[in-house]
């Protein structure tokens, strides 16, 4: 069982070196009770990356439209978004 726990965390490691290395900005997140996440942002895009306890590897990729918005678009979100 620990074997295979050691193994995934060398790849958490690894990738973090990885980022590190490149000079990528990167936060560790726990969403999930059984994920370490994370969260990196580069220009144009937001990245999720989940370390899942099984050893598979969840990546979700957030991609900028390229429009910017004003300060009306705060409403937008607020409406859109709320309970």
């Amino acid at each position: 069982m620990w074997g295979d726990h050691v193994a995934n965390l060398k790849k958490l490691i690894y990738f973090l070196n990885q980022l590190e290395k490149m000079k990528i900005y990167y936060k560790l997140n726990k969403v999930r009770n059984e994920a370490i996440m994370v969260e990196v942002a580069v220009p144009g895009q937001r990245w999720e990356i989940e370390f899942m306890e099984d050893g598979t590897i969840e990546i979700e990729k957030f991609i900028s439209d390229q429009d910017f918005y004003d300060s009306n678009e705060l409403d937008v979100l607020l409406r859109d978004f709320s309970d």
